[in-house]
């Protein structure tokens, strides 16, 4: 299968199949002797654990610590916890951190007459003042 088809296959665009490649967060694909690369079974699998893992809000060096053990069939279960409890609580700060600056813009747009008058409480807000 091409890069095209995989691609299409996985829902990882061409671009960051190479960049992903460049990377080394996956193999160097086989070439055909036109230099075309080809991608199998395999490829496609991790892939798709590539895309799952970046779905879920995985970074890059977190995807290459997971792919590692997911390899790795001496893995122990601890490892692989140990990293999704730490992205847990990262997504958990953002999403505060989300809520926070919500609730601040959702307060400046109520003190916000929103009519023809040119002072605005949003703007004033931005401001920092």
């Amino acid at each position: 299968m091409n890069i095209g088809q995989a691609a299409q296959a996985t829902g990882i665009s061409a671009k960051m199949i190479r960049y992903y490649e460049s990377i080394g967060l996956i193999g160097p694909a086989l070439r055909t002797e036109s230099g075309y690369r080809v991608y199998g079974d395999h490829e496609l699998h991790t892939l798709r654990f590539v895309r799952r893992a970046r779905d879920l809000g995985f970074s890059v060096e977190q995807m290459n610590e997971l792919l590692a053990l997911w390899r790795d069939r001496s893995r122990a279960s601890a490892d692989v916890k140990r990293i999704a409890l730490e992205h847990v609580q990262e997504l958990e700060r953002k999403a505060e951190a989300l809520r926070d600056m919500a609730a601040t813009l959702k307060h400046l747009a109520q003190n916000c007459h929103g009519d023809g008058r040119p002072d605005c409480p949003i703007l004033e807000g931005l401001q920092g003042e």
